[in-house]
């Protein structure tokens, strides 16, 4: 199917013409970082992580009425270390996409901890980030790099240790933010040190302050190639403009990508705590269109999203008519 030009990216051409770009780095800079990041705004969605996730791509892409979505984006799971190592059952599924799709990026969010959603406390979140700052936990990691370069996702966005600044994850920074960045590091630095990797790196917190100011969890520029965030239809606030301008939002997130030139992404975003909301969906397409993206992906089970999730009817409208053909 021969690709088509998008409304995002209609949306970003526009922007770049007439000069109405929101705060940021402008809208379809060259990233610096080559490929297929140079120059496009890449869009896709969270349909899955196994091989279920790829097979609800060309029906998502059906929805779109016949778009071509560009990112392939899936979770390891963190119950335990082979898990993080890259199991089969996800990483082959998606190898097999990625040769259907050479020129399309595949990104991988990857928990920094075993047990990633036990419910530790802190002194023992505290002790695995200090032992994965000691490098306790660098050979994980450089598997999962080798597994990854064997199967054909060399390209692959990582995102290590996402949501850091929450509170749901034993790989959460507040705990011991320096010990965090430490940890974020090595990972960085056993995954590129890995044979044919072309690896990016892309550091990706919640919306607004949520249980710690996630700047204080920056790693630093050497190791960040992209700075993400995640965001949904829910509070601090309620209104778009509301999670544009809160404390740590969208705005400073811009500013903060903009002031290191990083490009960002918006790895997870969707409809939450306010129901079938079309107008968020309109508004956090523009804001994407409006800043130097990289990739963003709708989440799209149930509350969040449009197209498996079937409880947003009129959001599933606009979505459509935007991102759509």
């Amino acid at each position: 199917m021969a690709r088509r030009t998008t409304p995002i990216l209609v949306a970003v051409l526009t922007a770049l013409i007439t000069g109405c770009v929101a705060p940021g780095t402008p809208a379809g800079e060259d990233t610096g970082l080559g490929g297929v990041f140079e120059r496009r705004q890449l869009f896709g969605a969270f349909l899955g992580s196994d091989a279920e996730g790829v097979r609800r791509i060309p029906g998502f892409e059906e929805f779109l009425g016949g778009v071509d979505t560009e990112v392939g984006h899936t979770y390891l799971p963190g119950e335990g270390w082979t898990d993080v190592e890259g199991p089969d059952y996800i990483l082959d599924p998606w190898a097999e996409w990625q040769r259907q799709n050479p020129d399309d990026l595949f990104v991988l969010n990857v928990p920094m901890a075993d047990r990633n959603e036990a419910d530790l406390p802190d002194e023992e979140v505290a002790e695995l980030l200090r032992r994965g700052r000691a490098g306790e936990f660098d050979h994980h990691f450089t598997l999962l790099g080798e597994r990854l370069v064997e199967r054909g996702l060399g390209r692959a966005v990582i995102v290590p240790g996402w949501e850091m600044n929450g509170e749901t994850y034993s790989h959460r920074c507040g705990p011991d933010p320096e010990a965090w960045q430490g940890y974020f590091r090595n990972v960085v630095t056993a995954m590129r040190a890995v044979p044919g990797q072309d690896f990016r790196f892309d550091f990706t917190v919640n919306r607004g302050t949520d249980d710690v100011d996630w700047t204080s969890c920056y790693p630093g520029d050497d190791v960040v190639d992209i700075i993400g965030m995640d965001t949904y239809d829910q509070g601090p606030g309620r209104t778009f403009d509301d999670f544009v301008e809160q404390p740590l939002g969208l705005r400073e997130h811009a500013d903060f990508a903009a002031a290191r030139g990083k490009p960002v992404s918006f790895p997870e975003w969707g409809l939450f705590r306010n129901g079938d909301n079309p107008e968020f969906i309109r508004r956090m397409h523009d804001w994407i269109a409006s800043q130097d993206t990289v990739y963003s992906t709708l989440t799209d089970y149930c509350p969040h999203g449009v197209f498996w999730c079937t409880d947003n009817p009129r959001s599933a409208e606009v979505f459509r008519e935007l991102f759509g053909s």
